[in-house]
C-alpha cells in the first residue's frame, strides 16, 4: 500500500508557499517607514532697532540784504558828507568834506547785509543795513574815521561825478546831493582839490571854467 497522503500535503505546502513569494514579487510592496522629515522651521527675523532720526537743523534766519540805490547824508560829526550807490552786490561810495578831503571807495555787499569797501591811501569804509532804509557805519580817511548813519535817497539827491578836460586841464568833479538839497563836492583841476560847483540834479549840468559839462550819476 502506497502512502501518497502526506507527500502530497508537502507538495501542497510547498506550492502554497512558491505562490506567495510570487505574489509578494508581483505587487512591489514594501514596508513603510513610520518616520516622516519634517521641513525646517522658518527662521524668525531678527526684532529692527528703531532708528534714530536726526532732527533737521533750525532754518537760519534770513538775512536783510542791502536794497539797491543811492543812500546819502551826512557824518555824525557833520564834517563830511557820505554817499554809497549799491546795485547787483556792489557798492561804490564817496566821501567828501567839501573842501580838501574825499575819497572815493567800492568793493561787494555781502548776504549778510554787510559791506567793506576800500580806497586809494588805504581809505575803508565798513557798514550794515539797518533797517530797509538806511546804512549805518564809519568811514576811515586820512587820519580820521568818521561814523555816519545816512538813509536811501529820493530822486533829487544822489551821487554824481565828471571827467573831462577844459583848457587843457585835467577835470575831475565829484558831488554828493543831500535830500534837503545841499550839494557837498570837490573839483580837481590837475589834481588840485577846490570847492564843486553847484550841479543841476535833474540834469547833471555844470559849468567849469566857463565850459559846459555834465556830471552823471554813479553805479557799480
Amino acid at each position: 500500500m502506497k502512502r501518497s497522503g502526506p507527500l502530497l500535503t508537502l507538495l501542497a505546502g510547498l506550492l502554497v508557499g512558491l505562490f506567495m513569494l510570487s505574489l509578494n514579487a508581483t505587487t512591489g510592496e514594501k514596508p513603510t517607514s513610520s518616520y516622516v522629515k519634517q521641513s525646517p522651521s522658518t527662521k524668525a527675523s531678527p526684532s529692527t532697532a528703531p532708528t534714530r532720526t536726526t532732527p533737521p537743523p533750525s532754518p537760519t534766519p534770513s538775512a536783510t540784504p542791502v536794497p539797491e540805490g543811492v543812500y546819502t547824508g551826512r557824518t555824525d560829526d557833520d564834517s563830511s558828507a557820505v554817499a554809497i550807490t549799491v546795485r547787483d552786490d556792489k557798492a561804490i561810495a564817496y566821501i567828501c568834506d567839501g573842501h580838501n578831503i574825499e575819497s572815493w571807495l567800492q568793493g561787494d555787499v555781502k548776504a549778510d547785509g554787510s559791506l567793506r569797501l576800500t580806497g586809494k591811501g588805504g581809505a575803508s569804509l565798513d557798514g550794515r543795513v539797518e533797517g530797509s532804509k538806511e546804512i549805518r557805519g564809519t568811514a576811515h580817511v586820512g587820519s580820521g574815521g568818521h561814523a555816519f548813519t545816512i538813509g536811501k535817497s529820493k530822486k533829487s539827491s544822489g551821487l554824481y561825478r565828471a571827467n573831462s578836460t577844459v583848457a587843457g586841464a585835467r577835470i575831475e568833479g565829484g558831488w554828493i546831493v543831500l535830500p534837503d538839497g545841499e550839494q557837498v563836492g570837490i573839483l580837481k583841476r590837475d589834481g588840485k582839490p577846490s570847492p564843486a560847483p553847484v550841479i543841476d540834479p535833474e540834469t547833471g549840468a555844470v559849468t567849469v571854467d566857463g565850459q559846459r559839462l555834465t556830471a552823471r550819476p554813479v553805479t557799480p
